[in-house]
């Protein structure tokens, strides 16, 4: 997506990565930060200029942990392809393959300045499916891929047992959830312990000999073992957190938590073992029995224990376009404001492993950014302008009182 070279003047510029600078600039060309610059900076010859004089510049917002284009609102069970609930161990399943790139999701995203999000698989079963991570504009979900897979969805507590209790078929307690992830792994190493050994066999054979049989599922689960792709773990109550840390130890798997509603009741636990937590959402009602200890004031408690954090709307439980005002109220109740832009740029950008893309204005990234009419974590501003790969595709119209956007 490159687009014209341009040089954004004259804004406060946040790099995220960095010390933010006043009347800065930022010059993109061919879709990329070329440079990040003070007040003063000379410019290539023939470079458009955008006037960001009394704004604010930042990269785009990340979520890394959303439903959008799988979930999709307004359209009742014809636009939900969140669970595939026909089996408790779904691994084979790709977000990728059920995302609509029309829902209005994206365009509330984009207006809210975020423009990625990682879609993950709903929580309805034990091991949920392939997670994508990809940009929020695009005419095909395949041109809007950043990274994929990018994870794969797992859930533990009230979620798998409720699904499959009123089936009365396992797992319907969380120690049969536990016992259903276990086993699939197991299965999994054996396949792949299998297919190592048939490969060792045909490099030493000299006769030719068919390819060996495919497992989609056990590929999936085989690519978590061997730490290509992180285990995305949907967990809130404090004891299925500590479940999902035994697991990992177990398997030794790189692990996400995911909401970590109860995160902070482990919170030297999962900083000791260099955790993440994806927490969120953070603007519910306490809907259910893990939810009780649902806090603003946790995203500022896990960061405090040395956490690294990043902040979910998980939607469409909250907006999409809400999760920079999650991190607002977050701050309020007690996280560092630096450490909150951190929790929708640079964190999930590196949670869900595209951080040599995005998540800072930093030279050789690309260009996805968006000039704000002031501080983002003021709820009085908004995004006016937002780029991806250096072209504006999102205006605010003041007189209108409504984004124009581009055609992808």
């Amino acid at each position: 997506m490159a687009g014209n070279s341009i040089a954004i003047t004259g804004g406060r510029v946040v790099p995220i990565e960095g010390d933010p600078v006043d009347s800065g600039t930022v010059l993109v060309a061919d879709g990329k930060i070329a440079a990040v610059a003070g007040p003063g900076a000379r410019l290539p010859a023939g470079t458009d200029i955008v006037d960001a004089t009394g704004k604010w510049v930042l990269p785009g917002f990340i979520d890394a942990h959303a439903h959008l284009g799988v979930y999709e609102e307004g359209e009742g069970w014809a636009g939900r392809d969140t669970n595939e609930l026909t089996g408790p161990v779904q691994a084979q399943v790709r977000a990728l393959d059920a995302i609509n790139p029309a829902e209005e999701g994206f365009r509330d995203a984009i207006a809210g300045g975020v423009l990625a999000v990682n879609v993950n698989p709903g929580s309805g079963n034990p091991i949920g499916g392939q997670t994508v991570a990809i940009r929020c504009w695009g005419r095909t979900v395949d041109e809007m891929v950043l990274r994929e897979p990018s994870g794969l969805k797992s859930a533990l507590g009230e979620n798998p047992k409720r699904t499959y209790g009123d089936k009365k078929e396992t797992p319907s307690t969380r120690l049969g959830t536990a016992a259903v992830i276990r086993s699939a792994f197991v299965e999994a190493g054996n396949y792949l312990a299998k297919q190592e050994s048939d490969n060792q066999d045909r490099n030493e054979s000299s006769e030719r000999s068919r390819p060996a049989d495919r497992d989609l599922k056990l590929e999936a689960l085989g690519r978590v073992l061997r730490r290509e792709i992180p285990w995305r773990q949907h967990c809130h109550r404090a004891d299925d957190i500590a479940t999902a840390l035994r697991l990992a130890a177990e398997f030794g798997y790189d692990l996400v938590i995911d909401h970590g509603t109860e995160a902070y009741l482990l919170a030297d636990k999962i900083a000791a073992a260099g955790i993440p937590v994806v927490i969120g959402p953070l603007l519910t009602s306490r809907s259910k029995v893990e939810l009780r200890n649902r806090s603003l004031a946790n995203p500022g408690r896990l960061a405090a224990a040395g956490i690294t954090i990043a902040i979910t709307t998980d939607h469409p439980v909250v907006p999409v376009h809400f999760l920079i005002h999650q991190a607002t109220l977050a701050v309020k109740e007690g996280l560092d404001p630096v450490t909150a832009l951190r929790a929708v740029t640079i964190h999930p950008a590196r949670i869900i492993g595209v951080a040599d893309r995005l998540g800072s204005l930093s030279a050789g990234k690309d260009a996805d950014l968006v000039i704000w009419s002031g501080d983002p974590l003021d709820v009085m501003s908004r995004a006016e302008i937002a780029y991806i790969g250096g072209r504006e595709i999102y205006r605010y119209d003041y007189s209108s009182r409504s984004g124009v956007f581009a055609t992808p």
